[in-house]
Formats: structure tokens, sequence, C-alpha cells
């Protein structure tokens, strides 16, 4: 319900604020809402020539391609006027998203395909994890520790396995698994939730744990940092790391806390232990290696553990495979079966993340966003918060709406501020220390038809705050 009012206050709103901005003269033209690309120009004005001023006039006549750029820069465009069928066309700034039409578009072609891809896959190898039997090892040897976390689930259910190969995947860094397995463990949880249309303790607790996203390696953020020539790309990693842990961890005491559990557990603080002592051990081991070292074990730490994850999957399969026997079928087929479910869900989320994204690319298009955001960094440059934080707050805005829009707020900060800047790492940190929540939300319950979520926006969002604050307090002790 929230959910549901949420997006259509966005685009209600939206739809008003271009309605309203076209009639005051603010926008020249809805085209670009509607069917223009990201980065493209944005048309403001069209003149008849002898209306410019002379200088311009003087310019487009005498250039061979009838156009005059005013103060060009790649990075930031600034006016350029275009003489064609004796009119001047003036276009100024860029888009900041694509439009409507191609939002749609893209989100078949550039996200829900690949997308399928993965899904097909990875629930390929899920579907030898459950006939080998190695689903139900994983499950029982968790099961101490997650009957804390997720009292409602049964002793030795399948989905523990599933939640397990989530959190691992996203501690890794591996998104294109995360997904799938995270999808399989909402589906196999909605098996035993009671209530098919309302979302159960448990699926909220997970939801929430999974958007905290708790990240081990950054490998994406450091490549970028790299592709930016900063001095040492992986110099935010323990930022990331300890911001990350933070919001995980406030997500399950602020969930946890909703939904009663026993914080005093002892096997639940012997995990939360390990975890923490699993981490400092390896940022230890890490610390140690010099640059090249560095750079060498995170680009390569998730591609190996996912690669011994898919042959680990496989020779257990063969070693069982007398088990597939059992059930008429052999380890190809019920790969294959697998990955038919795959594609199943696939084409199943595709209309919620579509609903979300049009949603999204609207509200950024219409200038909405751009005053909010304008207006939250002009308060709090006003309550003494220092402009190299204000500077980065787009980044941390837009995190909760759009992974693409705020990675390119982050590379935009790192190109204008310079990589090693403390706006260039605190966007990276902000990029790194939370999740994409209202995609997050369409995917996951979408998946199942969940119609209730809850509480989990207000939690999710609320985390997202808490890393917000966490990233900023961490970035300014390391940096």
């Amino acid at each position: 319900m929230v959910l549901s009012r949420f997006w259509l206050v966005i685009f209600i709103s939206s739809i008003l604020f271009v309605i309203i901005s076209l009639f005051t003269g603010t926008n020249y033209s809805l085209d670009y809402i509607l069917n223009g690309k990201k980065d493209d120009p944005i048309l403001i004005s069209e003149k008849y020539i002898q209306q410019v001023p002379f200088f311009v006039k003087d310019s487009i006549e005498n250039a061979t391609n009838k156009t005059m750029v005013v103060n060009k820069d790649t990075i930031n465009p600034d006016t350029t006027y275009v003489f064609n069928n004796k009119t001047v066309k003036i276009y100024s700034g860029v888009q900041k998203s694509d439009g409507l039409l191609p939002t749609c578009k893209n989100t078949l072609v550039d996200l829900i395909l690949p997308l399928i891809a993965y899904l097909a896959f990875f629930c390929g190898l899920m579907q030898l994890l459950i006939d080998s039997g190695a689903s139900e090892k994983l499950a029982k040897k968790l099961s101490p520790l997650f009957s804390k976390i997720f009292p409602t689930v049964p002793k030795n259910h399948e989905s523990i396995s599933y939640m397990t190969l989530n959190f691992a995947a996203n501690f890794l860094g591996l998104d294109s698994a995360a997904t799938p397995f995270g999808l399989k463990a909402m589906q196999s949880l909605q098996e035993i939730n009671p209530d098919k249309d309302k979302a159960s303790d448990a699926q909220i607790m997970f939801m929430c744990l999974h958007a905290a996203g708790l990240t081990l390696i950054p490998t994406s953020i450091i490549g970028y940092r790299a592709a930016q020539n900063a001095t040492n790309p992986a110099d935010v990693m323990l930022p990331c790391i300890i911001t990350s842990f933070i919001g995980t961890l406030a997500a399950f005491i602020i969930v946890g806390i909703r939904q009663k559990i026993n914080f005093k557990s002892a096997s639940l603080l012997v995990g939360i232990f390990a975890l923490l002592a699993a981490i400092i051990g390896l940022l230890f081991y890490i610390n140690r290696l010099d640059l090249i070292g560095k750079n060498f074990f995170t680009s390569n730490l998730s591609g190996l553990m996912l690669v011994l994850i898919i042959g680990a999957t496989l020779i257990f399969s063969f070693i069982n495979e007398n088990k597939f026997t059992e059930k008429q079928t052999t380890i190809f087929d019920a790969f294959v079966t697998g990955a038919k479910n795959g594609l199943e869900t696939g084409v199943k989320i595709f209309p919620y993340v579509l609903g979300m994204l049009v949603a999204i690319s609207f509200f950024r298009n219409s200038g909405l966003f751009e005053i909010v955001s304008n207006g939250i960094a002009f308060v709090f440059s006003h309550l003494g918060v220092s402009k190299p934080i204000t500077d980065s707050l787009p980044v941390a805005m837009l995190r909760p709406f759009s992974s693409g829009g705020s990675r390119g707020f982050m590379i935009d900060a790192m190109q204008n501020f310079g990589p090693d800047s403390f706006t260039g790492r605190l966007v990276c940190i902000f990029q790194c220390s939370a999740e994409t929540t209202f995609y997050v939300i369409a995917v996951y319950f979408g998946s199942v038809n969940i119609k209730n979520t809850r509480y989990t926006l207000a939690t999710m969002l609320l985390v997202d705050l808490i890393c917000v604050i966490a990233a900023i307090a961490v970035a300014m002790w390391f940096f």
C-alpha cells in the first residue's frame, strides 16, 4: 500500500510539475521527457535567426554546419545554437536520464533480458543444489543460527540455503548471482507464508538485510576509481565495508525489535562475532599487501569464489548422481528445468520493474528531483555542513531510486572534484553502502505477487539514511 501510494505521488507530482513548467515557460518542449535519451541536449527555445544576438547570427551564417556552440565543455555542455529551416533551435544542458519511451525499451533490452539470462543460469545451478541434496545439507548446518534470525522459518527449510547464497554473493560483490539466489529465497519463503498477499516477517527481515548490502569486496567501485586514475583505487574498501556493516547491523536491530527477536541468543551472538572476526582478519591480510597485491587480490577474489561455487555444485552433483537417477532425471536435465523456472521468474517481474523505473525516469527528467536535491543541499549548507559533503548528497539521494543514475553522479563527482578528493571518495562510499531500494522492492515482492509490503519500505529507507550518516562519519574519520 505504501509503495503504491509513493509510486503515485512521484508520478503525479512529476506530471503536474512538467505541465506547470510548460505553461510558465520554464520548459519549451515535453519531447525530451517522453522520447529523449540520457545525455542528449535539451531544447530550451526556438527563434528566428533575426531574433538571436548579432554575433550568434553572424557565426551561424559563416559556419559550415550552421551550428554555434557557446563555451563548449564536454562534462557540462553549455548553450548550442543550431540553424535549420529558417529557425534557430537553442539547446542548453543535458538530459539526466532516458525519457519515458526509451526507458520502457531499455528496461526490457538492457535490464530484463540480461537479468533473465542470469536467472536462467543460476536457477539452473540452484536446481542442482536441490536435487543433489546440497541445499538440504547447507540448511541443516545453518539452521541453529537462522532459526534465531528467522524464527518463523522451519528448521532445515530450503530457503535457508538460498538466503545464505544470496548473502554470500552480496558479500563478495557478485550482483549477477545475488539476485537469482534472492528471488529463489523469496519464492521459497512465500511457500510458507500464511497470507500470500502480505509480506511475512521472514520476508521482511530477508529484504532489509539484503538491502543493507554488506559488502566485503566492492569490485565495481574499485574499478570505477581505477578508471578515474585514483592514486589508490582500493583506499575506500575499508570505509565501504564498515559502512555496509553498520547498515546491516542497523537493519537487523530495527527489524528484530519490531519482530521481537531474542538478541541475547548465544548462537546469534557467536554468528555475529564470527562474521566480524572474519571481516577484520581479511582486512588485516589485505592491509599487509602492497598496491599491486591489493589490486590483484580484490579483482580476483569475487570471481574466484563464483567459479568455486559453480565448480563445487557440479562436482557435488556428479558425486550424488544417483539422487538424480532416483528422481528420473539427469544432471543436465535438472539444470534445464531450473533454467526454465528462472526464465519464468524474469518474465513475471518485468511489469513491476517497468512501472517503477518509468516513474523514476519521469521524476528525474521533470526537474522536480533536482529542485528537491538542491533544496536539501541548500538547507544542509546553511546548517554548517561543509561543501564537499553537500556536493556528494545527490548520489546519496538518488541511490534508493536508481543505481545507474547514482553511478552517473558518482563518476561525474570524481571527474569534477577528483577521485582522491573527499567528495570523490565519499560518493563511492555512498554508492557501495546502500541498495536501490525501490527497484529491489519491485523485483523481489513482484516475483511473489506480494501486495502489502507492511513496514518494509519505511525500514529500508531508514537504513538508507543510517548508511548515509555512517558513510559521512566514516569518510571524515578516514580522509
